[in-house]
C-alpha cells in the first residue's frame, strides 16, 4: 500500500497541532489548574512541556518518519533483530482506542452545547442533567463519530488535511476574541492574578504530577498520535523546530483557554474549582448573564468543537492507520469498521452516567475517569518511558545517533550532543519518578 503524505508543511504543522490542541488545552487544562491552585500550577506544567513534552515529541516525530510507519508496525522497522519493542506498538493502539472511548463523548458534548446556544435554548442546559441523559449522549456521540470518519474517509490530503486547516485556523481567532471579551470583564482581574501569578505554598508532588501528566495528555503523547504524523512528512525540515513549532501553538491555546475561563469566574464569582463542569456549567453561566451571551456562547462552543473534532481526527487517523497496515483495507472500508468499534466502546461513557452505572474508583468516579485512569495516568507516561529507553540505548534499541541522523535531516533547529543527559537521563528517571508518586497519591477507593 501506497504511503500516503501531506501536501504541504502548514498542513503538518496544523495537523500536528490539532493532534495536540483540544479538550486537553480547553477542558481540562483549566479545570486541573482550578484544582490545583491556579499560577503555581501553570508553571510547573510549563516546565514539564520543555523539559519532558518536547524531548518525547521529538523522539515520536522521529520514530514516525524513520518507519513511515503506523504505531503498530513502526519498531519493526527500526528494531534490532530479535527485540521485542514492537510489542508497545499494540499497547499505544490500544491507548489511542481508550483515549477515544472518553474523548468522543466529551466531543459529543461540546456539539450539544453548541447547538443548545446556536438554536437559543441555552438557559435551560445544566451539565448534570445532559450527562445523565442517555439519548442526548448517544446521538452527540454518534454525530462526532460519524463526522470524524466521514472525513478521513477521503484522502489524507482532501480530506483531514484540509478540514483541520480550516478548523485550527477559525479556532484561533475565536479564542483570541473570546479573552480579549473576557478580560475585559468587571473584576477580571483578581481572575487574572490567580491564574498567571504563582503560589508556592500550593505546589506538592501531586501538583507536580498533575502538571506531567497534563504536559502528555495535552501532547498526546506515548501512544504514537505525534509519530503517525511524522510518517507523513518529508525529511526537508529537521524535527526539533517542528516540535517546538507545535508546542508552541498547543501552549498559546491552553493559556488562551484560561484567559477565557478565569477572569469570567472571578467576575461572575463562580467556583475556579469545579472539575470537569468548570468549562460547561460555569461558561454557560457566564454567557447568560452577560449582553449578548447567546452570540459569545455560540462562538465559544463552536471552537470548542472545532478543537475537540481536530484531536478526534488526528486520533482516529491514527487508529485507522494502524488497522489499515494490518489489514490492507481501504480507507473507507477501514473508517466504516474503525467507526463501529470506537462507537460501541464509547457507549460505555455515554451511558455511564445513566444505565451504566460504574465507580471504578472514589465515589462519584464513572467510566470516564476510569478511561482517563488508563490513559493519562498510565499509558502516556509508561509510553513516553518506552519512547526515550528505546531512541537513547545504543545496545537495545535505536542508539542516540540512529535518532539524532533522523530528527536532524533537513534545515532548522538540530538536536545536539550536550542535550543527549537531558533525552537519556533526565526524561525516563523524572517520569518514573513522578508516575510511582502518582499511583501512590491517587484516590482510590
Amino acid at each position: 500500500m501506497e504511503r500516503e503524505q501531506l501536501g504541504s508543511r502548514l498542513g503538518f504543522i496544523l495537523l500536528s497541532a490539532g493532534c495536540a490542541i483540544g479538550c486537553g488545552n480547553i477542558w481540562k487544562f483549566p479545570w486541573m489548574t482550578g484544582q490545583n491552585g491556579g499560577g503555581g500550577f501553570v508553571l510547573i506544567y510549563i516546565i514539564c512541556l520543555l523539559v519532558l513534552g518536547l524531548p518525547v515529541m521529538i523522539m515520536e516525530f522521529s520514530l514516525g518518519r524513520a518507519s513511515q510507519a503506523s504505531i503498530v508496525r513502526m519498531y519493526q522497522k527500526i528494531e534490532k533483530p530479535g527485540q521485542k519493542w514492537h510489542i508497545h506498538g499494540y499497547f499505544a493502539l490500544i491507548g489511542n482506542v481508550c483515549l477515544m472511548a472518553f474523548y468522543t463523548v466529551v466531543t459529543g458534548w461540546m456539539i450539544y452545547y453548541f447547538v443548545k446556544f446556536i438554536t437559543g435554548s441555552n438557559q435551560s442546559i445544566g451539565f448534570v442533567d445532559m450527562k445523565s441523559n442517555p439519548g442526548v449522549n448517544v446521538g452527540c456521540l454518534a454525530i462526532a463519530v460519524f463526522v470524524g470518519f466521514g472525513i478521513l474517509s477521503f484522502n489524507l490530503q482532501g480530506g483531514l488535511e484540509r478540514a483541520t486547516k480550516f478548523m485550527m485556523t477559525v479556532l484561533l481567532l475565536l479564542m483570541i476574541i473570546l479573552a480579549i471579551r473576557s478580560i475585559l470583564m468587571p473584576g477580571g482581574e483578581e481572575g487574572l492574578k490567580f491564574y498567571l501569578v504563582p503560589d508556592f505554598s500550593k505546589i506538592n508532588p501531586s501538583v507536580i504530577v498533575s502538571a506531567m501528566n497534563q504536559a502528555f495528555f495535552t501532547l498526546s503523547l506515548g501512544i504514537g498520535s505525534m509519530a503517525i504524523f511524522g510518517s507523513y512528512i518529508g525529511k526537508e525540515r529537521s524535527l526539533m523546530g517542528e516540535s517546538i513549532n507545535v508546542i508552541c501553538l498547543d501552549t498559546f491555546v491552553a493559556l488562551v483557554a484560561g484567559l477565557i475561563i478565569f477572569p469570567a469566574c472571578f467576575s461572575y464569582d463562580l467556583e475556579v474549582g469545579a472539575g470537569p463542569s468548570l468549562l460547561f456549567d460555569t461558561m454557560a453561566t457566564v454567557f447568560n448573564n452577560m449582553g449578548g451571551g447567546r452570540l459569545w456562547g455560540s462562538l465559544f462552543f463552536l471552537f470548542m468543537t472545532f478543537a475537540a473534532l481536530s484531536t478526534e481526527l488526528a486520533v482516529f487517523e491514527n487508529i485507522l492507520a494502524a488497522i489499515r497496515e494490518m489489514t490492507g483495507w481501504s480507507r473507507a472500508k477501514g473508517s466504516l469498521v474503525c467507526g463501529v468499534g470506537i462507537f460501541l466502546i464509547s457507549l460505555t461513557t455515554a451511558l455511564g452516567y445513566s444505565v451504566l452505572h460504574f465507580q471504578p474508583f472514589a465515589e462519584g468516579t464513572a467510566w470516564l475517569d476510569f478511561w482517563d485512569f488508563i490513559v493519562s495516568t498510565n499509558l502516556l507516561p509508561l509510553g513516553a518511558l518506552v519512547f526515550a529507553l528505546f531512541c537513547t540505548s545504543e545496545r537495545f534499541g535505536w542508539g542516540w545517533e540512529g535518532f539524532k541522523a533522523e530528527a536532524n535531516a533537513g534545515i532548522g533547529l538540530k538536536v545536539q550532543d550536550w542535550m543527549k543527559p537531558i533525552f537519556k537521563y533526565v526524561v525516563p528517571i523524572a517520569i518514573v519518578i513522578l508516575y510511582v508518586i502518582g499511583l501512590m497519591n491517587f484516590p482510590w477507593k
